[in-house]
This record gives structure tokens, sequence and C-alpha cells, in this order.
């Protein structure tokens, strides 16, 4: 079934349709949450009152873009809300130790178990997701959607309403400051 079915099934009075949006969805969404809260717990909780917004919401859903970018849409919104409401949280999660969160979602599986490798990696991905964090909220969106979900161009510029040239240009501006960024603090470290 196609998005559209599933949705013209909801709308007209079959409720349980919505697992199969969910269940379409649920990784994309939970990816790019974890692009912004860095947090698996409240990535789960944000995603969940995500699909619930999008299902209360699902009447005003018009058709005129995919539902998965009106859903991005949603996903983006409710993230972006989520740091600008609590600033002191975003302030702490930069001093949080989540090693295996970050080894789950931001770094690719090793063969080592070495120790040494491991902090490494730690250190690593604590780096990436402060420089993440630092980042102008435009480059922000650009780089979680091009990097943690895997979209392309086209429908980033269209889930962020803007064109195809202005994303690339977001994504060379973030590229550019993540180095940077990196490239300072791996000085700093060393």
């Amino acid at each position: 079934m196609t998005d559209n079915e599933i949705i013209k099934d909801i709308l007209e009075g079959n409720k349980d349709a919505f697992r199969l949006l969910v269940e379409r969805y649920q990784q994309s969404v939970f990816r790019t949450v974890m692009g912004f809260l860095h947090d698996k717990d409240e990535a789960d909780d944000l995603s969940q009152d995500i699909f619930i917004q999008a299902y209360l919401s699902l009447a005003r859903f018009k058709g005129e873009s995919a539902f998965s970018t009106w859903l991005y849409r949603i996903t983006l919104n409710a993230c972006l809300n989520k740091t600008r409401k609590s600033p002191l949280q975003k302030i702490f999660r930069l001093f949080e130790n989540t090693p295996e969160a970050d080894r789950e979602i931001f770094l690719s599986v090793i063969d080592s178990t070495d120790p040494e490798n491991i902090m490494i990696q730690n250190e690593n991905a604590e780096l990436v997701r402060k420089a993440l964090d630092s980042l102008p909220e435009n480059q922000r969106i650009a780089i979680v959607l091009s990097k943690y979900d895997d979209l392309p161009q086209r429908e980033i510029a269209e889930i962020m309403k803007t064109s195809e040239g202005a994303v690339e240009s977001l994504l060379q501006r973030a590229k550019k400051n993540l180095r940077e960024i990196l490239s300072g603090r791996i000085k700093k470290n060393h």
C-alpha cells in the first residue's frame, strides 16, 4: 500500500492503519531526532510525540508533498522546538557521557575490542556531537537530513522549503564549519 492509500484508509476510519506508517517511518524519524538530541531516551519520547502529532494532524495533510516530506517537517519542528525550549539541557548534554549511544548511533562498528580504540571512538563521537550542536540551525538541519537520513538534496530542499542550490550551499558551509570546529578541537586535545 502507498502512503496515500494508507492515509485514505485512516481518514475513512481505519485507525489501526496508522501503525503501517509508524513502522515505515519510525527509524527515519528516530535517526533525525537523534541527530538533534543525542539522547536515546529523549529521542524515543520525542519520536512518539511526533507520531501522535502526525496522527492528530493527518486530516490537514493535503498531499501537496509526499507524506515523508510532511512528516520530516513535523519532525524538524519538534526537534527545533525541543532544543529551543531547553537551552540549559543542550549545554548539559554537551557534558553527558553516553558512550553506548554514541557507538550505536554515530560510529561504525569496529572489530576491535581494544579499550584504547573504544575510548578514542567515544572521544571522537563527543567532539562530533558538540560540533554538530554548534552549527547554525539551517546547516544542522541540512547535515542531519543528508548524513543521518541519507536524503537526496532534492528532498531536503522540499522539506526545508528552499532550493536545491541553497541546500547544496548549506551542506558545503556545514562541512566547512565542521572541519574548522573539529580541527580546532582536535588540536586543543593533543
